[in-house]
């Protein structure tokens, strides 16, 4: 690679999720000083360990005490606020739209002499009739802060309207939730929440947390399919006890602000839709003009992008082959897009990057999951450490050891053992702040899917 001598390479990452973050923390730590300068760019000054978003959207966590300090912990590299929507490989430039726009904030262009594209992934949307207006993902502190109090007023409109005819179908609109995907997300959102109404039920007067209606709907076959049939049956039967309607190989054939039209022919009279029907890569890549692999950049397993000098990627946006799996019938799969993923590849992207400025020794990326946990509400869990299922209260205290030990910042990690102790020795917390616009929480605005939308129209 060409760099004019004495110069530093300009390294330029783009995203602020998981292998961002750990790329650059090994970078700084290792190269010596002078050597690089390192730009991020990010939407925000925060690094979101999101597995533990659902406990936002149910009050047990605080938002901020899961959003890690970008400035605090990667004090070497220079932060700029905002996203890359398009990138020029010849010219070795990215433009960069602020993430908070004012009169004066126009685009702005970052020169780069090598390039990390780590953009992660957005919620999984497809072109069904409603849900792009009615549907609410769970991704970001946005959504997780809107979806609790969105809960928390239907039930309070619904605990206020009168005994008719009317009052009645108006309250069975509010007090129905629809969730689709029977992944992490929906199935740790729906349980946690259900969970959690019961404990705050006493707010209202004539509303109990059995009066909500809980429907579950993935077009699997199984609960929690990466955790395994055991453990995903476990999960089944824990979510059929609570009362919670888990209709699988079921999707959405429409949605309107008064119901949800399924698959199988139900209409669910509804204005709570959630949408956790997997992710995507950002779309971001999809103009690169780079080779894809179902949607993500092709890299080779030093993470690499072939045929693009200097140019790297990981995580949920990059196709990284999985040489820990072994080989299938087509070849090697990739790497499952998870946080664990996305943390080690972001260690292994900061060791090949510093060994191509001559320190250290590259490597390819191999790592077998250590795990998978999920968080039911209450004592219930389910968890495969090192592939040994569990359930039950081990299952819990092995998901929030594992939380904790993945947080990368000791505050965090206080703040947020902090908040399981109060939970268990101070009443629930049940107040509505009601701090986000409707429409900043649709899909399109908090995962900022329309930037790129916009892109494509002009």
């Amino acid at each position: 690679m060409h760099v004019t001598e004495g110069q530093p390479t300009r390294i330029v990452v783009v995203g602020g999720g998981f292998a961002a973050f750990y790329a650059l923390r090994h970078l700084q730590k290792h190269l010596p000083a002078g050597r690089a300068e390192l730009v991020l760019v990010s939407p925000n000054d925060y690094l979101l360990y999101s597995p533990l978003l659902p406990e936002v959207a149910t009050g047990v966590i605080e938002a901020r005490h899961i959003a890690v300090s970008l400035r605090r912990a990667l004090p070497s590299v220079r932060l700029v606020l905002g996203r890359v929507t398009s990138v020029d490989l010849g010219g070795r430039t990215v433009t960069v739209r602020p993430s908070l726009e004012g009169a004066d904030d126009e685009p702005r262009t970052e020169r780069f002499d090598q390039l990390v594209l780590v953009p992660g992934s957005v919620t999984r949307r497809f072109d069904i009739l409603g849900v792009a207006e009615q549907a609410r993902g769970l991704k970001t502190l946005v959504e997780a802060v809107y979806l609790r109090d969105h809960l928390l007023h239907q039930l309070d409109v619904a605990d206020a309207e009168p005994d008719t005819p009317e009052g009645r179908a108006r309250r069975a609109e509010l007090l129905s939730v629809v969730a689709v995907g029977a992944g992490y997300t929906g199935t740790e959102f729906v349980a946690q929440t259900q969970r959690w109404l019961r404990t705050i039920e006493g707010r209202w007067d004539r509303t109990r947390a059995e009066d909500v209606r809980w429907v579950l709907v993935d077009v699997a076959e199984a609960v929690l399919p990466e955790l395994g049939p055991k453990l995903g049956k476990l999960a089944l039967d824990l979510l059929h006890q609570r009362g919670i309607d888990v209709r699988l190989g079921v999707s959405v054939a429409s949605a309107t602000d008064r119901s949800v039209t399924l698959t199988d022919g139900t209409t669910v009279p509804t204005r709570t839709l959630v949408w956790g029907a997997g992710i995507a890569a950002s779309p971001l890549v999809a103009g690169l003009g780079l080779p894809l692999r179902k949607g993500r950049l092709v890299v080779d397993p030093e993470l690499s992008v072939p045929g693009v000098r200097g140019v790297w990627a990981a995580g949920d946006a990059a196709a990284v082959p999985d040489l820990a799996a072994g080989p299938g019938e087509d070849g090697l799969p990739d790497t499952p897009p998870t946080a664990q993923h996305a943390q080690r590849q972001g260690v292994a992207l900061g060791r090949n990057i510093a060994a191509s400025l001559g320190v250290g020794t590259a490597r390819p990326y191999r790592h077998r999951d250590l795990g998978l946990v999920a968080d039911l509400g209450g004592w219930d869990a389910v968890a495969k450490p090192l592939g040994i299922p569990l359930s039950g209260p081990l299952a819990k205290i092995v998901t929030r050891g594992y939380h904790l030990y993945a947080l990368p910042a000791m505050a965090n990690r206080v703040r947020v053992a902090a908040d399981w102790l109060w939970q268990t020795v101070l009443p629930p917390e049940s107040t509505q702040l009601s701090v986000v616009r409707t429409e900043d929480a649709r899909l399109d605005a908090a995962q900022a899917t329309g930037i790129y939308e916009a892109r494509e129209r002009g």
